[in-house]
């Protein structure tokens, strides 16, 4: 349904056109928002900013440093490519950040100085930098890079064979190890502080970022995460280590060898605060634990509040540490002291931005910037002057967005299977009428440790605007309502979840506003496990579209970046007992000869985390009984597309589909 255009007249004289449709056309216009740093005085926040490039099929990217008590915008870099990863030095006088060099090239670490002058290339190194961290004291960076591969000389540069390890099936050669240096600020030579065959962390989007370095209070000394070797397979074989910067000599901290991550040094010097699965259980939630410096098993702080948290920063004071994680149908903060229950920070209808991770950063009077995003709008700068404050919003790059006309998002909740409590997101079409029924279309978030919020989504808003009301359940395995719902896939990758899901779709039903005749299912990764799940055990189902779609947990075990991670899922490899019986019965491929409904097929061909052989199977099933079909592949690696063009071709086909059946 269209409406009529409305014209506002501000006080500044000029005119704004709204009351138009949500389409492709209007996500050209959608700025991002992330990696909000906020200056140590509290009083500038920069944030990286980036719009699509269609033309050039990219984003563009540029600093915008936000002035928070009037709102004012300057831009700080224009026409650097790949800008990212702003930090201040610990005083504020000067700004780092990533981005390529003028000709080409790595990333490398540039230094502006905040009082005048230009911004300047500190480092060379011929692998590029991965991530990088400030001295207490601002003399020096330390930075992680990955190392260079050994020269061969005469007829061995012809040799590119290579020893296959715990490593994806798209691989061409050994991964190499990826290491910590050290710079001055004033330039100079670099100075390795580690080396060997192990590795610091290497991250492999999607997921959170890869730990980084933390320079203890006194600089001489740092805490690294440990990883046994480069291959993805081994990823969760990490420790940690506080590393002498002097001598570079090492220590463990807990002595564990498995599942640590992100340690955080006190204000104090005399603690260390890291992430660790509880129990030391792959399946349970991520929990934040405290250690002392000099050394000994953590203790976990985060006990009561049952949530899978992906962010702690230590407070000002030392006292508390502020953690975060999905929380029902929204990002929750908590100031959670070392002693002591957790205090949640209050947002309002403000959900951080984050997948995997929260954006956010503190400064040192405890003032905190983040981006989020509202239902109705897509990602700002918001700013709280403490963590019991107001929320403010300091920017507006995405009001054309917020002002053309969209549909109402709001919570659901229900008791589903199994004596648990589900809940997810509607979307509901933009003039939608009590009393009327529309077609339900599900989209089903990936993961699963992961959730559906109500924040802006391009794509729910995108799918309600054709007339259809937009479902996004969040099911078992779902990492937003604590430990036995996130742990009770274990061994139950489909079934549960599947009943879940269809569970609430019985509660919309009862609403009153769904056409059971036109249901359509939907999603990407695990989103496309759970869509090709529940086209093979439901025949409810008029279209659906399984993006990057989890068929078959032989090819997930055996082919995926995560490989023999997986086996933790099912109690142990496929190959070995009688486990092999249960990857096959949670496979959707082993059901697939049940799926009737159109379906469209995506996937990127050089997709590591979920094989695009699990694609090529379902669409030979499908085309092989007659169901109709279709199988659209993108040349290029990833998970999924990340460049403006190849996205927006994935929402007009998802659109296009789903239009024609429904």
């Amino acid at each position: 349904m269209y409406s009529r255009p409305l014209l506002l007249l501000f006080a500044s004289g000029s005119l704004l056109c709204f009351g138009t449709k949500f389409d492709l056309n209007a996500i050209r216009s959608i700025v991002r928002v992330a990696d909000p740093q906020i200056s140590p005085d509290g009083r500038n926040v920069v944030v990286v900013v980036s719009e699509a490039n269609y033309d050039a099929n990219k984003w563009d990217g540029r600093l915008v440093m936000v002035d928070v008590a009037s709102g004012t915008k300057h831009t700080l870099t224009r026409d650097r490519q790949s800008v990212s990863a702003p930090q201040w030095s610990p005083v504020g006088d000067r700004l780092a950040f990533l981005a390529q060099p003028a000709g080409g090239g790595k990333a490398q670490i540039f230094v502006m100085p905040m009082t005048g002058g230009d911004t300047w290339q500190l480092t060379r190194s011929a692998t590029g930098v991965q991530q990088y961290s400030w001295s207490p004291d601002g003399s020096r960076i330390s930075y992680v890079a990955e190392d260079e591969r050994p020269k061969k000389e005469g007829e061995e540069r012809h040799n590119d064979s290579f020893e296959v390890g715990n490593n994806d099936f798209l691989a061409t050669a050994a991964p190499m190890p990826s290491h910590l240096w050290v710079i001055s600020t004033d330039g100079g030579a670099a100075r390795r502080l580690t080396s060997g065959a192990w590795t610091l962390p290497i991250t492999h989007p999607p997921s959170s970022p890869a730990s980084p370095a933390s320079w203890a209070p006194d600089g001489k000394s740092i805490a690294i995460v440990k990883t046994a070797d480069p291959h993805s397979g081994d990823a969760n074989k990490t420790t940690i280590l506080i590393l002498d910067v002097e001598s570079g000599s090492t220590r463990p901290l807990t002595g564990r060898a498995q599942d640590e991550s992100q340690p955080v040094f006190s204000p104090d010097g005399k603690r260390i605060a890291f992430w660790f699965p509880r129990e030391g259980v792959n399946k349970n939630v991520n929990e934040i634990q405290v250690a002392p410096v000099g050394g000994g098993e953590g203790v976990s702080l985060t006990r009561a509040l049952d949530r899978n948290l992906t962010r702690a920063i230590w407070m000002p004071d030392g006292k508390s540490l502020l953690v975060g994680g999905n929380d029902g149908t929204k990002t929750g903060l908590w100031v959670q002291p070392l002693d002591g229950p957790a205090h949640r920070v209050e947002l309002g209808d403000v959900v951080i931005s984050g997948s995997f991770w929260v954006d956010l950063s503190i400064s040192r009077g405890g003032a905190l910037a983040f981006t989020g995003s509202e239902p109705r709008r897509p990602g700002e700068l918001y700013f709280m002057e403490s963590a019991s404050g107001s929320v403010k919003r300091l920017t507006n790059f995405n009001e054309k967005t917020a002002s053309l006309e969209l549909g109402k998002t709001e919570s659901v909740e229900w008791d589903c299977p199994d004596h648990f409590r589900c809940d997810g997101v509607i979307t509901y079409p933009p003039g939608f009428e009590a009393g009327t029924k529309y077609p339900l279309v599900l989209y089903v978030h990936g993961g699963p440790r992961a959730a559906s919020k109500a924040a802006f989504s391009s794509r729910a808003q995108l799918l309600a605007a054709q007339g259809w009301v937009v479902f996004e359940p969040n099911y078992r395995g779902s990492d937003n309502r604590g430990n036995a719902f996130q742990a009770a896939i274990s061994n139950d990758a489909g079934d549960g979840p599947g009943r879940d899901v269809m569970s609430g779709v019985d509660v919309l039903k009862k609403r009153g506003f769904v056409d059971s005749s036109r249901m359509a299912v939907s999603g990407w990764s695990y989103g496309g496990y759970m869509t090709t799940w529940l086209l093979g055990h439901y025949p409810v189902w008029k279209a659906a579209v399984a993006g990057a779609a989890v068929t078959d947990w032989i090819d997930q075990y055996t082919l995926g970046d995560a490989n023999v991670r997986r086996a933790s899922a099912f109690g142990g490899s496929p190959y070995t007992g009688n486990r092999m019986a249960a990857y096959i019965e949670q496979s959707p491929i082993t059901a697939a000869v049940n799926i009737k409904a159109p379906t469209l097929v995506l996937s990127d061909t050089g997709d590591y985390r979920v094989t695009v052989t699990q694609s090529y199977k379902l669409y030979r099933v499908l085309k092989d009984n007659g169901v109709t079909t279709q199988f659209i592949a993108y040349p290029i690696g990833g998970h999924s597309p990340t460049d403006p063009v190849r996205q927006r071709d994935i929402d007009r086909r998802w659109i296009d589909w789903l239009t024609r059946y429904l």
